[in-house]
């Protein structure tokens, strides 16, 4: 009976066994399938004439000028995004007026939209002719726009969530104390948004870094002045040239995947006392 006891007592550990095997194998698997063995064929596309090959086509003066534009326009559209999204997360959150249902849908509108038809809306809209009489196309500014476009959900989408679920009593307590509206935001709110605003904004530089299809219209692909580095790479392949496209791209995946990492671990060091 003791031994009957005891083997009722013992705790089962959820998620172990044949199904929890069975269940990494599956998430193991398709992960090397769909991400990691694609990536792999890349960086080995890329050595494929050597490293002395892969150093002469990432120093090329026209990959260079690419990938500094291409990082210079990620950089700002990051930072836009990250005072723009976080108000525009903070609107869809704490205000209330007609119509937010409808503006709240439309901040995916880019996640749905084929990028190639958000770069002919933007060339339409900002381009020769456009009823706006504003025309920025060919110009770093229009790719600015296009960048901005394609990239508005990340931040919102990673704040709007941590505001939802922000307690206010500290903002109240803090403001029937005398506190101004800007030090309840820059000594309450910002600290607990940070790790969010962080996330947004490293996924849209690695998204704004990758972009093809919203900027390949409104840039004009001019050399050493609106082209970028996706369109480079697309010109490489249509020149035959794959290893020189294979090399470019593994840098700017050598620089999102840093990026991200460095976020990542600002936001594990930032939240380490919250575990």
């Amino acid at each position: 009976m003791a031994t009957s006891a005891a083997v009722l007592e013992r705790p089962v550990r959820v998620g172990s066994g044949a199904p929890g095997s069975l269940a990494r194998g599956v998430a193991l698997g398709y992960l090397s399938v769909v991400v990691l063995l694609p990536l792999a064929a890349l960086v080995w596309s890329s050595r494929a004439g050597g490293l002395a090959d892969f150093w002469s086509e990432v120093t090329r003066p026209e990959a260079v000028a690419a990938l500094k534009l291409t990082v210079g326009v990620s950089a700002v559209c990051a930072l836009v995004n990250a005072v723009a999204g976080t108000a525009i997360a903070w609107v869809l959150v704490r205000d209330r007026f007609r119509g937010k249902g409808i503006v709240d849908s439309v901040i995916d509108l880019p996640f749905a939209l084929p990028t190639i038809v958000a770069g002919l809306t933007l060339l339409a809209l900002y381009g020769p002719g456009g009823p706006f009489r504003i025309d920025v196309a060919f110009t770093r500014l229009g790719l600015l726009l296009a960048l901005l476009f394609v990239t508005l959900p990340f931040v919102v989408r990673a704040v709007q969530p941590v505001l939802l679920e922000l307690d206010t009593e500290m903002e109240e307590a803090a403001a029937s104390l005398g506190a101004r509206p800007s030090a309840v935001f820059r000594r309450i709110v910002f600290p607990n948004l940070l790790p969010a605003i962080l996330s947004g904004v490293a996924l849209a530089f690695a998204r704004a870094v990758g972009e093809f299809g919203s900027v390949v219209l409104i840039s004009g692909n001019i050399p050493f002045k609106t082209e970028v580095s996706s369109v480079y790479i697309a010109g490489q392949i249509e020149s035959d040239n794959g290893t020189g496209a294979a090399a470019v791209s593994v840098l700017l995946l050598v620089i999102s995947l840093g990026i991200l990492l460095l976020i990542g671990a600002f936001r594990h060091w930032r939240t380490r006392h919250d575990r």
